[in-house]
């Protein structure tokens, strides 16, 4: 069984925000699978199903963002789950708008929800898909920037990463995190 966690922050408040596109790749895998993320356990909304023959678990984490961990640890120890097969998705300043890379393991960068779940799980060997939504422009606070709205002209980029981080998951759980990160790191 893999689970694949999409971080955000719940609420409609957060819709839709950069903060989130961890949540809308595991909603589009939802989507593509048939997948109804509509339990609450583990502090997360989570959906039970199938990719590709393999046993998923969809989770998005109704913790908040610096809180994610709480979540992470209480899926990853109801299942017994190995940490490589805990794909997080989430987003990334540091990364230009519209890249995805994909990662084994390593740390949490600046990223808070990352923190969280490394500080509580005391691992890095897990699998993580980082979505670039670029950085803040310098007359903005980081904070209000991870909080806001995707422009315009920003939602073919971003929705095209979408794809391709949703699609990076299936890769990892199909063909494993090296054939994933040759096939979509770098373009």
């Amino acid at each position: 069984m893999f689970a694949i966690v999409g971080l955000g922050n719940p609420g409609d408040k957060y819709r839709d925000t950069r903060h989130n596109v961890g949540y809308m790749a595991v909603d589009l895998l939802a989507r593509n699978h048939n997948i109804d993320i509509n339990r609450m356990k583990y502090s997360s909304l989570i959906g039970e199903g199938r990719i590709e023959g393999h046993k998923v678990i969809l989770v998005k984490p109704q913790t908040f963002m610096n809180l994610s961990g709480e979540a992470v640890l209480a899926v990853r120890d109801f299942y017994k789950l190995e940490n490589s097969h805990i794909i997080i998705i989430y987003d990334d300043i540091d990364i230009d708008l519209g890249r995805i890379r994909v990662r084994r393991e390593g740390s949490a960068g600046s990223h808070n929800g990352m923190r969280s779940i490394i500080q509580l799980i005391k691992e890095q060997d897990f699998p993580r898909i980082r979505i670039g939504i670029g950085s803040a422009p310098d007359y903005m606070e980081l904070s209000d920037y991870v909080l806001s709205r995707f422009y315009k002209s920003e939602l073919e980029d971003i929705n095209d990463a979408i794809k391709k981080g949703a699609y990076a998951a299936e890769l990892i759980i199909t063909k494993g995190v090296s054939h994933a990160m040759n096939a979509v790191n770098g373009g």
